[in-house]
């Protein structure tokens, strides 16, 4: 039951993924900017360089001359900034902070002067885990935004909008049935932390290249499709999630393998003939 989801996930693993970063972009409280944040793996009592770029969302370049302010928290306090508000011209800065403790850490941006409109102060906060051993129990899993870090990444980026019926139904899913058992928490738990090692950069890449988004979009459409005949089953017990879950699992390999390497077989001995 572990390796469900993952398994079914298959044809977005084909595509390259450089984890070494990590990388994730959200959009600010109101939505008229995007914020980049990337970061190399983080050693603790060492400086970590965060990559910051502030994204224009209508041409998905890096927005020139943003004031900003950053400030990072733990436990409700801060532990670097607030920094003053602070001008960049070219719209991307690098920040060096010191993570010296485990833990879960939020870091928050106030952004102004968006798009030179005097609009008023934008705000967007990041999750970011410090050292595995807290990683299990500090990413969120009950919640579907991305802003909290444990909302559907991919499908958010492929739909356009957490609200769309194909993440909700996603969401549904994970909240309403796996959660509801202790084997489909136990997943639930392993899980998050193999997608989220490579989900925030398959959604960048998204929000980049909107033919690499239609591919996905075409990648999930069979998955989600026959995810939909959960909502129609009971799954209370521990033999019902797993008996489930084995069903969709066999018919995803035969749509994503089976299929496939049949009309490659079928292709094949065309072509002798």
């Amino acid at each position: 039951m572990k390796y469900f989801i993952a398994l079914l996930l298959i044809p977005l693993l084909i595509t390259p993924v450089f984890a070494q970063t990590n990388s994730e972009t959200l959009p600010t409280d109101k939505g008229t900017l995007d914020v980049k944040l990337s970061y190399d793996d983080i050693v603790l009592g060492q400086q970590t360089r965060l990559n910051i770029d502030f994204i224009n969302p209508q041409t998905q370049k890096v927005q020139e001359h943003i004031d900003y302010r950053i400030t990072v928290f733990k436990d409700g306090g801060a532990v670097f900034g607030p920094i003053p508000l602070t001008h960049t011209s070219p719209g991307s800065v690098k920040i060096p902070v010191e993570f010296n403790d485990e833990g879960l850490y939020s870091v928050d941006f106030e952004v102004e002067g968006i798009l030179f409109q005097p609009i008023p102060m934008e705000k967007v906060s990041f999750d970011v885990i410090v050292g595995q051993a807290n990683a299990e129990q500090s990413i969120p899993i009950n919640n579907g935004s991305e802003s909290t870090g444990g909302g559907c990444l991919i499908a958010t980026a492929t739909y356009g909008s957490e609200m769309a019926p194909q993440v909700q139904q996603l969401r549904e899913l994970r909240d309403n049935n796996l959660l509801a058992t202790e084997s489909g928490s136990s997943f639930m738990a392993g899980f998050n932390q193999f997608y989220y090692s490579f989900s925030p950069t398959i959604a960048d890449i998204e929000r980049q290249s909107p033919l690499f988004k239609e591919t996905v979009k075409i990648a999930l459409t069979p998955m989600i499709s026959s995810l939909s005949i959960l909502n129609y089953v009971t799954m209370d017990s521990e033999q019902e999630v797993l008996g489930y879950g084995v069903s969709i699992l066999l018919l995803n390999i035969g749509m994503y393998v089976g299929i496939p390497v049949f009309g490659i077989l079928k292709l094949y001995r065309f072509k002798r003939k």
